[in-house]
């Protein structure tokens, strides 16, 4: 790859992780979720660049654009390792499988499946590291974190012997693959009109 595609690449990634930190600002909260899970579309920049440069330029896009968050959070950091882990996920899935064969069918086929990987890894993510990290590090009860889902679905919390594990099942991952799904749609919408400027 010649110094000149390189250094366009660089600026192209550069560009699209400035406009994710900025779209990671751009948060609003939905009627079906707790107030403290947020909607934004700051992954729809890495989705156009794993398209156009490929899976590992996805993934740093979704660095960058947290590192850029970083000094701006208010949840110590916990957000930020979240929001990258499953970012990047969603990024790189759908850039391998696309990549392996470029089409349009591929690049659909691709962001699905990074999507739905991206909700089921929210799971265990959730579960195990960020909902306890808010509890003993920004001090969140978790009764109260409970309170919030069972405020919008009453008895959420009682399907199993597992309040918290239930709560995110039912919301958080569902959610999560939506939230995937509206990032592909506008990405098929508008890659095609941006793709001079991606592509050199």
């Amino acid at each position: 790859m010649s110094a000149k595609r390189k250094t366009y690449r660089l600026a192209v990634a550069a560009m699209l992780s400035a406009v994710a930190a900025v779209l990671q600002f751009v948060e609003f909260s939905v009627p079906v979720m707790p107030s403290f899970v947020k909607l934004d579309l700051s992954d729809l920049p890495a989705l156009l660049g794993t398209f156009a440069l490929g899976p590992w330029w996805g993934v740093a896009i979704q660095l960058v654009k947290n590192l850029l968050h970083l000094p701006f959070g208010h949840s110590a950091g916990v957000g930020e390792l979240c929001n990258f882990l499953l970012g990047g996920v969603f990024a790189f899935v759908a850039g391998l499988v696309y990549h392996r064969h470029k089409s349009r069918t591929t690049a659909l086929t691709g962001s699905i499946l990074g999507a739905l990987a991206m909700a089921v890894i929210s799971l265990p993510l959730n579960y195990f590291f960020v909902y306890p990290a808010y509890v003993a590090i920004l001090h969140f009860p978790l009764e109260a974190i409970i309170g919030a889902y069972e405020a919008i679905l009453s008895g959420v919390s009682q399907i199993s012997g597992n309040p918290l594990f239930n709560c995110l099942l039912v919301f958080n991952v569902p959610f999560t693959f939506c939230k995937g799904l509206i990032d592909v749609l506008i990405c098929f919408l508008i890659y095609k009109p941006l793709s001079p400027l991606l592509h050199k």
